[in-house]
Parts: structure tokens; C-alpha cells; sequence
């Protein structure tokens, strides 16, 4: 019981800005960051603009989640990961929902930390392309209820058999999509965010294919005085993760562009970003250094693509994965670049 009410005080301070706040800055003392990143790549600006709101969500009852979810019934379970499982449910007013339950057999106060981190950084975001928080529940556990998206994951569509194959013209637009989310995690929030696990499989699609970044279990704030924040232990997805994340555990908005970098060649060939012992990255760079960017397409595409879309995008994860972070793009620069339609 004691355990229960320190989840439950432990919630009830997200509802609380200016105590997430204080929780913030008392967890990460100032420290003297590393001189800002530059960027000498010149890149035509197009005027691009970005829509938020302010987010609205609620506490749901557990009786309301229960009911949605027909018991959390196993028809219903739409994903698994290390701590969570996702279900699917129907609302009393018709609205789909995916309900994010943390799985009993994680007692590890680590991962209820990061449950409630997810809760308090996503409960504060509102853009078309990340993921909604509609609510909370605390009651038997801890839940997060978002917005169902009907069309699951980038990765499911891309990677799965049984998928039909995703057109040129949604690849283009997810990416395109992607980039804006990740453009507001960086610069459109009150306090930086570095979502870390950016991937195909954490970007989710809605019923017109609108891309929406989602599972923000590993997303760190970070101070506008802060160039870089330093993480130990390493955590993500292999495959996506920058060089000196991976070696050294230092993470900026650079983080973020590198693993974007990977998600586009993913978009564009169809490939995991790592296969049969090899990665996407070391499979693509020759192409990419021969300028043998067709190569590079899904031969599931059966040369059904834009040559152009095709060299804008080659072009972009280029400039995303390069090894060294000062060498990399802004998602600013990225967004406004001559690949982004204007809108």
C-alpha cells in the first residue's frame, strides 16, 4: 500500500509545471556544457509552418480503461516492449485508444521512473506529428491513454510480409512529417527535447498516413544553457545510434538528426537497419559515396518512385549521419531545406 501512494505522489507532480521544474533542475545540477554546435551547411530556406495547441488530457478511472480495452484482452494487444504493453480500446463515445500499461512484472523503480518521465514529457507536447496524450490512469498501475493509430508503425508497413508495400509518395510524406515533429521536440517545446529512440517503429501512422513520433520512454530535457547532456548507461536501438552516444554517452538534438538520418535510408530502401549482421549505414554508404542513389530504392517499389523526392532524401541522410555531430544538420535546417514542400 505504502508503495502504491509513493506512484501516486510521484504522478500527481506532473500535473504541476512549475514542480516539474523544480524535479528538473534538482535531478540535473548545472554543469558547464561544450561550445554549441555549428553548421557550415548552407541550405535554402523555405517557409515552412509548424501548428500546436495546447495539450488537454485528463485522469481516466480504471474502470473506464478496463471497459475500453474488453479486460485488457489479448485480441487487444497491439505491442509488447521491455516494461509495457499496448492495447487497443474503444472509448464510451467511440473514440479509439491505445492504452500503455506497465507490466506488473516490472517492479524496477527504474522503469516506473521512465514511465513517469514519458508521462510528464509527452503530457506537455502538442503537434500533428507526436503522438497525443489523452490521459492517465493510476489506479491498478500505471497507464498512459493516447491516440489510436489505426495504421501502426513506419517499421510494420516496411519490414512486415504481409504489409502491402507503402507508396512513394506516403514514404516521402512520413518523412516529411517525422521532420517537423522532430523540428518541435527541438525547438517548438518551452524546454528541448531529445526523444533517443527515434526509429521506425516508434513513428506511428494515422488513418490519412500522418506520421506521428511516439514512445518517449527515453526522451531527456534539456536546458537552454546546456549544449549536451552526458547519459549513462547507453540505451536505444542498435543501428540508430550516433558514434559518440554510443562511445562517450553525450546527447544533443544531434543525437536525434543521426538516428533521423538512418530512419530515411530505412524509408527509402525498406531495409532494418540492420540485416544479416550488417547495417543499413555500411550497406548504403558506397552507393551513397558513388552517387549510385537508385541502388539505394526498395525493389519493392518496382521503380515506382521520384527521382528527384529520391535525391533530396538521398542527399538529406547523408548530411544526418555523419560522424561527426558539428558536421550534421539542425532539424531547423533540415525543415527549411529545399527537399521540405512549403506549406
Amino acid at each position: 500500500m505504502h508503495h502504491l501512494y509513493l506512484r501516486k505522489s510521484s504522478f500527481k507532480r506532473f500535473f504541476s509545471v512549475s514542480i516539474l521544474r523544480r524535479s528538473f533542475e534538482e535531478d540535473n545540477p548545472k554543469e558547464n556544457g561544450a561550445p554549441e554546435h555549428e553548421n557550415n551547411e548552407i541550405l535554402e530556406v523555405l517557409p515552412v509552418t509548424e501548428s500546436s495547441q495546447k495539450p488537454n488530457w485528463k485522469c481516466f478511472s480504471y474502470e473506464e480503461i478496463f471497459e475500453a480495452t474488453n479486460g485488457f484482452s489479448t485480441d487487444n494487444l497491439v505491442g509488447k516492449g521491455g516494461y509495457a504493453e499496448v492495447y487497443r480500446g474503444i472509448l464510451k463515445n467511440g473514440q479509439s485508444i491505445a492504452v500503455k500499461q506497465l507490466t506488473k512484472a516490472s517492479a524496477d523503480e527504474r522503469k516506473e521512473k521512465e514511465f513517469l518521465t514519458e508521462i510528464g514529457t509527452i503530457g506537455h507536447v502538442c503537434h500533428p506529428n507526436v503522438s497525443s496524450l489523452l490521459g492517465c490512469c493510476i489506479d491498478n498501475g500505471l497507464h498512459l491513454i493516447l491516440e489510436f493509430s489505426s495504421h501502426g508503425s513506419v517499421a510494420s508497413h516496411l519490414h512486415d510480409e504481409n504489409s502491402p508495400t507503402i507508396a512513394w509518395k506516403i514514404r516521402c510524406k512520413v518523412a516529411i512529417g517525422t521532420a517537423r515533429g522532430l523540428h518541435y521536440l527541438h525547438t517548438g517545446c518551452q524546454r528541448r527535447i531529445i526523444h533517443r529512440d527515434i526509429k521506425a517503429s516508434n513513428i506511428l501512422l494515422t488513418a490519412d498516413f500522418e506520421p506521428q513520433i511516439s514512445d518517449f520512454g527515453l526522451a531527456k530535457w534539456l536546458p537552454s544553457q546546456w549544449t549536451h547532456h552526458s547519459i549513462l548507461p547507453i540505451e536505444g536501438t542498435f543501428g540508430y545510434l550516433a558514434p559518440e552516444y554510443f562511445m562517450n554517452g553525450i546527447v544533443d538534438e544531434k543525437t536525434d538528426v543521426f538516428a533521423f538520418g538512418v530512419f530515411l535510408l530505412e524509408i527509402i530502401s525498406g531495409r532494418k537497419p540492420v540485416e544479416s549482421h550488417q547495417s543499413l549505414l555500411s550497406w548504403a554508404k558506397p552507393h551513397l559515396k558513388e552517387g549510385e542513389i537508385e541502388k539505394l530504392v526498395d525493389p519493392k517499389l518496382r521503380g515506382n518512385y521520384d527521382i528527384t523526392e529520391l535525391t533530396r532524401l538521398a542527399f538529406t541522410a547523408s548530411l544526418c549521419f555523419r560522424a561527426s555531430p558539428t558536421g550534421r544538420p539542425t532539424m531547423s535546417e533540415i525543415i527549411f531545406s529545399t527537399w521540405v514542400p512549403s506549406t
